[in-house]
């Protein structure tokens, strides 16, 4: 089973999400706009990226260069920002078992095949 994290807004989410429907895998859709992470899930997914939460924020994002950018915040600190606008997040992420990669470019998808 795979499970994408999805934003059916960004055009890097829908090509990975096309990439994994058109070679036929059973995909679990999860979007993160309909359907929030939780602190725990995000904890989880960074663990399986092995990524800190820095590495995982869209640093171009008006809000994170507006509200955030300036400001020294904790791993916390930074999760709690992706979780109050999850458009700071990096999308979209893709786990398969116990790895997780974020698909950019959409392709990087086909090393969990």
């Amino acid at each position: 089973m795979i499970t994408i994290y999805h934003n059916p807004s960004c055009s890097k989410s829908r090509a990975c999400h096309h990439i994994l429907t058109d070679v036929g895998s059973h995909v679990k859709v999860i979007n993160y706009k309909q359907t929030p992470f939780t602190e725990e899930t995000l904890t989880a997914l960074l663990g399986l990226l092995k990524m800190k939460p820095a590495d995982l924020v869209r640093t171009n994002e008006t809000i994170w260069k507006e509200q955030f950018k300036s400001k020294k915040l904790t791993n916390k600190g930074i999760i709690k920002a992706m979780l109050a606008y999850p458009q700071l997040i990096e999308r979209p992420i893709v786990v398969k078992g116990d790895t997780a990669i974020v698909a950019r470019p959409p392709e990087r998808v086909l090393e969990l095949l």
